[in-house]
């Protein structure tokens, strides 16, 4: 996860729990997945509503619409812009990259050019 001010960018996530591959329906994957990417936003004081943009990555894009429950689940009437491609993945079905904005976040002060003095 990397933060910028009021945007979070949370790398592809893989459906692991404690370190271990979760096997399983690419539902109960894409479950996983975005449990782990809920709980990293949460880190960032963002949660899955403050999602503005994700990028899927399915192994079959025949399992799109089993993908898509999962994630009409988890996100409800806030769905993200979303791009899904179908890559090769290694040992899993799903893996899911999002961008949030931190709704309360306070940008980073400007300093203001010091200016010259006379005689300069």
């Amino acid at each position: 996860m990397v933060a910028d001010g009021r945007f979070v960018f949370v790398s592809g996530q893989s459906p692991t729990r404690d370190g271990t591959l979760v096997d399983g329906t690419i539902r109960e994957q894409t479950e996983v997945v975005l449990d782990n990417l809920a709980i990293i936003l949460r880190s960032a004081g963002a949660r899955l509503d403050d999602v503005v943009r994700c990028g899927v990555f399915l192994a079959d894009l025949d399992s799109l619409p089993q993908f898509d429950e999962a994630y009409i689940e988890a996100f409800g009437a806030h769905l993200p812009a979303r791009t899904t491609v179908g890559v090769a993945l290694p040992g899993y079905g799903v893996q899911v990259d999002c961008i949030a904005m931190v709704p309360d976040a306070v940008p980073d002060p400007v300093t203001p050019a010091t200016p010259p003095t006379e005689g300069r």
